[in-house]
């Protein structure tokens, strides 16, 4: 049996911290494979600065020879506003029924869940098993505790915490504002993804 985790994101653009955060919850996780899984542009919450097709390439370019990563398209395809974390991680069991299914999130996103601000929230915490990052100003034990749905599916295997060394807040956003302002984000995204960005001219 397999152990794979699942680290959606937005990717506009992926950047080397989403490579390293991934590297070290595969280590830390004993992942087989983590899966890329770059949100659907249609969702009405997401606004994306460039299209599918630059974001896709760049993932592509930038997992490209480690074999524990690998992408998928699934939620990109979808129509936005029927997107669900509980029906993506359903559509994962099913296609690797043999396999352990983990999302990989932020401890903010704990936070949103917690307050039941997900579709099927509840749902998604009883069914599923996470690797929740550390970020800065969170309390995750805290945030289990202070929510019904949370500590209630709590037993033990639902969260797998990482607290330490991984707070580490370089964002998209800021890497855009840098190629928009005419700053410098070279080593914060992989060499190939940079070039990319310049030669298509995105981010201006």
């Amino acid at each position: 049996m397999a152990k794979i985790g699942i680290y959606g994101s937005s990717f506009d653009p992926i950047t080397n911290v989403h490579l390293w955060t991934a590297s070290t919850v595969a280590h830390r996780c004993k992942l087989n494979q983590v899966i890329f899984l770059p949100c659907s542009s249609k969702r009405p919450d997401k606004n994306m600065n460039i299209s599918d097709e630059h974001r896709w390439s760049m993932i592509l370019m930038a997992i490209e020879g480690n074999d524990k990563f690998v992408a998928d398209d699934y939620e990109m395809k979808q129509v936005g506003w029927e997107i669900a974390t509980y029906l993506t991680l359903k559509h994962f069991k099913e296609k690797f029924p043999d396999d352990e299914i983990y999302f990989i999130m932020g401890a903010d996103l704990l936070l949103d869940i917690g307050e039941e601000k997900w579709k099927k929230s509840k749902e998604l915490i009883e069914e599923n098993k996470f690797i929740v990052m550390a970020r800065d100003g969170i309390n995750m034990l805290s945030a289990i505790s202070k929510s019904p749905i949370l500590r209630n599916a709590d037993d033990g295997h639902t969260f797998h915490l990482i607290d330490k060394g991984l707070a580490m807040e370089i964002s998209s956003s800021y890497i855009r504002d840098e190629f928009k302002k005419g700053g410098e984000p070279r080593y914060l995204v992989p060499d190939r993804c940079y070039d990319y960005i310049h030669t298509n001219q995105l981010y201006k």
